[in-house]
């Protein structure tokens, strides 16, 4: 049983991963400014630079997964720069704290994003070795992981997870996608031929858990499923799953853009990432294909 501190703990996924990593019989608590129920929670406050002393000392891993959300807002400045400050100074606040009080942590997990290789669209099937792309999805990722690698320095282990589009049926992006197909108003957005790297809650979880219960894993792998589908075939896939039928057009790249301004890139554009470092680990995907995981 290993004592782990999760951020971001109360968002889907944390709350996802916490359950299973209690149900493990791991001793989780997580950093929060406010208290939840039948969780230890630590108190923290990025901006303050304060985090409580007692979470940092009686850890054995961490998880970093706070951040604030890519597409919670359009991409004004401010918005902008907090979407970078919001990974990049809780990251440095932990690894300050960490190099103060823990330096012998066994290991830093830590969340990052496909955006890394940029939002474009093309055949490319992008490995975790290739170099970044220079737009502002990248930059969050290059900063982000920058900070994160500074754990390394301490001679501790460090694994970060670049993940995709995350399917959940409690919430989250699969819900928005289902919502206007269930109303009978569903279509495939732009060209449609824009690739959406996915992954299923429980496998990214599992791949947490991994990173923990695996000491060989260390570096970057990619947190996304072995299919590459695209949004017009996840559209279609969707619709058959809920028997319902596509009638309308695709939805102009020009409607998101003046909905979304900057954000809509990330609808527009998607690249193939691969999957294959993380399985030559041994881990072993419950849901490798969108088929899959409508069947379940």
């Amino acid at each position: 049983m290993a004592s782990i501190l999760v951020t971001g703990g109360t968002g889907l996924i944390g709350s996802n991963l916490c359950d299973l990593l209690k149900s493990k019989g791991h001793n989780v608590s997580i950093l929060s400014r406010s208290k939840i129920k039948k969780t230890t929670v630590f108190h923290w406050d990025i901006e303050k630079r304060h985090i409580d002393n007692k979470a940092i000392i009686n850890t054995d891993y961490i998880i970093h997964l706070a951040g604030a959300g890519i597409a919670d807002k359009r991409w004004t400045k401010s918005r902008k720069k907090e979407l970078i400050a919001s990974r990049v100074n809780s990251t440095n606040l932990l690894f300050e704290k960490v190099k103060e009080l823990n330096p012998d942590l066994k290991g830093f997990i830590s969340s990052s994003g496909v955006g890394y290789y940029g939002a474009i669209t093309s055949e490319k099937i992008f490995q975790e070795n290739d170099t970044p792309n220079n737009d502002f999805l990248s930059k969050i990722c290059i900063l982000w992981e920058k900070e994160v690698n500074k754990f390394n320095s301490l001679n501790i282990r460090t694994v970060i997870l670049r993940t995709g589009v995350v399917f959940s049926k409690e919430g989250g992006a699969l819900e928005k996608i289902i919502k206007p197909i269930k109303l009978g108003v569903g279509a495939a957005l732009g060209s449609g031929k824009q690739y959406i790297p996915w992954i299923a809650m429980e496998d990214l979880c599992n791949m947490y858990v991994s990173a923990i219960e695996n000491a060989e894993l260390n570096g970057v792998y990619n947190a996304v499923a072995p299919e590459h589908i695209t949004n017009q075939g996840l559209t279609k896939s969707i619709a058959k799953t809920l028997k319902k039928s596509l009638w309308l057009p695709n939805v102009p790249s020009f409607v998101l853009k003046i909905a979304l301004g900057e954000l809509a890139v990330i609808l527009l554009q998607g690249s193939r990432v691969s999957s294959e470092k993380i399985k030559k680990t041994g881990f072993n995907f419950i849901f490798p294909t969108i088929e899959k995981y409508f069947s379940k």
